[in-house]
């Protein structure tokens, strides 16, 4: 293997040590501990997983956390009354409406009306126009985008006058990432449906981050040598082996793309712990603007 594995459980680990630390010494100080209220609207499998691991975490790290569940059918008023509630409240730090919500709601209202202070997520259309503004730098950064960042960071590649790739253009993933690189004076091209030569795009990138959801699609032989690789993407693969029946993936074709990149993150283990563990910094750090520090 040429590439540098880039250990996200390690890392992610080490950021949540350092937010437990915080948390730790806030409450000995006698200030109340850093809470995240959760908003769940419906019964999807996937999303009641991943709000549950939140509420781990923080209580792990020692924070508190609030989860609020909607049926499936709550109307508009029903969700904007509860974001309502959670913003009046002096308890919730942080506010985190799973995504995606049902289709009969309006999405985009429901996280206008998140007070920005509390915009953990940094899904909030101030927040992600701050980011994309010169000069200006948002309370909060999306999750994931910036637990790609900070990977990179981490494993000591060279983002300022690199060249980035981002597959995929996401409000979540894509250009949340896209703009934080341009922020660290990479120079980027996104790529999406319509991208002409892919492959042949991509193998210019110094920086890839791979966020389009499609099953190893990205070969090795797109991969320029030495190239830095975050792979975003999570997919079930048949495997008879496991007794699951499935294998989880990325977008990258991991065996063939470590042999010619210079870091790579695996799927899993990379990008996915990185998430949780920039919620509970950002979380900690709404705490702190609340309170004035």
């Amino acid at each position: 293997m040429t590439a540098q594995l880039i250990d996200g459980k390690l890392i992610a680990q080490q950021v949540r040590d350092a937010v437990a630390v915080e948390v730790a010494k806030r409450t000995a100080a006698g200030k109340p501990k850093p809470g995240l209220a959760t908003v769940l609207v419906g019964d999807r499998v996937d999303s009641a997983t991943y709000v549950a691991s939140k509420q781990k975490a923080c209580q792990e790290l020692g924070m508190d956390s609030f989860h609020n569940q909607l049926p499936g059918d709550a109307t508009q008023e029903q969700v904007e009354a509860l974001v309502k509630r959670l913003n009046a409240d002096p308890k919730v730090n942080g506010i985190l409406v799973q995504l995606p919500l049902p289709s009969h709601l309006n999405e985009e209202r429901v996280l206008q009306l998140i007070n920005i202070e509390k915009d953990v997520d940094g899904f909030s259309p101030i927040n992600i126009g701050r980011l994309a503004q010169k000069g200006r730098d948002p309370l909060f950064v999306p999750c994931t985008p910036y637990g790609c960042i900070y990977l990179l960071e981490q494993a000591g590649v060279k983002i300022e006058g690199a060249n980035a790739v981002v597959l995929g253009r996401s409000n979540i993933v894509g250009m949340p990432a896209a703009l934080l690189l341009i922020g660290k004076n990479a120079t980027v091209t996104v790529c999406h449906s319509r991208t002409r030569d892919l492959p042949g795009v991509v193998r210019q990138a110094d920086i890839l981050i791979a966020a389009i959801g499609k099953m190893e699609m990205v070969r090795g032989d797109w991969i320029k040598p030495g190239a830095a690789v975050i792979d975003v993407g999570i997919n079930s693969k048949p495997d008879a082996t496991r007794k699951s029946g499935y294998r989880l993936v990325g977008d990258v074709n991991f065996d063939e793309a470590k042999e010619v990149a210079g870091f790579i993150t695996p799927v899993p283990g990379g990008v996915g712990p990185m998430t949780i563990a920039m919620l509970m910094k950002n979380t900690l750090r709404a705490a702190q603007i609340q309170q004035g520090e």
